[in-house]
């Protein structure tokens, strides 16, 4: 099962400031445990909302472009890890150990990722074949 778990953002990087060496040193030695445990697939810090965008989709097809920064802190994400794990409980145990993320309380949220099985009949197989053939070249692309 593959699970995404999301690093919630915090004032500070939302403000742009970045992690100490201490943090850095102790996510990568968090990190090459899940790597070598197998169960990471990939990690990643983002930069701040204030560098990002959103896209809103209208239902007549209209698409509107917010640029960040944006409001809400804590409903956005400062960082992921996409990790394959046997169960859920495991990721929720592997995320217990990791080093908090922020000088800060904060979270991390934990959430199973849709697998091909998961989308029932509705998902033909010619809907398969593409999913593959367009697994196939991203992986290629890496």
């Amino acid at each position: 099962m593959r699970v995404m778990a999301i690093v919630k953002a915090s004032k500070d990087s939302e403000a742009g400031v970045m992690p100490s060496e201490e943090l850095l040193a102790a996510m990568g030695e968090f990190n090459e445990e899940m790597v070598k445990a197998g169960v990471m697939l990939a990690g990643e810090g983002l930069h701040p909302s204030s560098k990002g965008a959103r896209v809103s989709f209208g239902g007549d097809g209209e698409r509107t472009v917010t640029d960040g920064p944006f409001a809400e802190t804590k409903e956005l994400i400062a960082g992921y890890w996409l990790m394959q794990v046997g169960s859920f409980e495991e990721a929720v145990e592997w995320i217990k150990r990791c080093p908090n993320p922020h000088d800060e309380p904060g979270e991390i949220e934990i959430r199973q990722v849709f697998e091909a099985d998961d989308f029932g009949e509705e998902f033909t197989p010619e809907l398969r074949e593409q999913e593959d053939r367009i697994r196939a070249q991203a992986e290629q692309n890496q």
